[in-house]
């Protein structure tokens, strides 16, 4: 019976050890989410200002008021 108990306790100490494991993997993924989600917004406000950009430059040139020294 002595090594049936032993098994028992082998097993629940790799279990924790698997428990352990599980919970950092899932706590890691929660944190490299929430870092691309960041990084997702980050891109979408660069394309949002480029396409702005590119549309006051893409104005006529003949346009625009002369400079003040004119």
């Amino acid at each position: 019976m002595d090594s049936l108990e032993q098994r028992l306790a082998d097993l629940e100490v790799r279990l924790t050890f698997i428990d352990d494991a599980v919970q950092a993997l899932v706590d890691a993924d929660g944190e490299r989410s929430m870092r691309i989600a960041g990084l997702e917004r980050l891109v979408q406000d660069l394309r949002t200002e480029l396409a702005s950009l590119r549309l006051s430059h893409s104005e006529d040139p003949h346009n625009e008021p002369p400079p003040p020294h004119y």
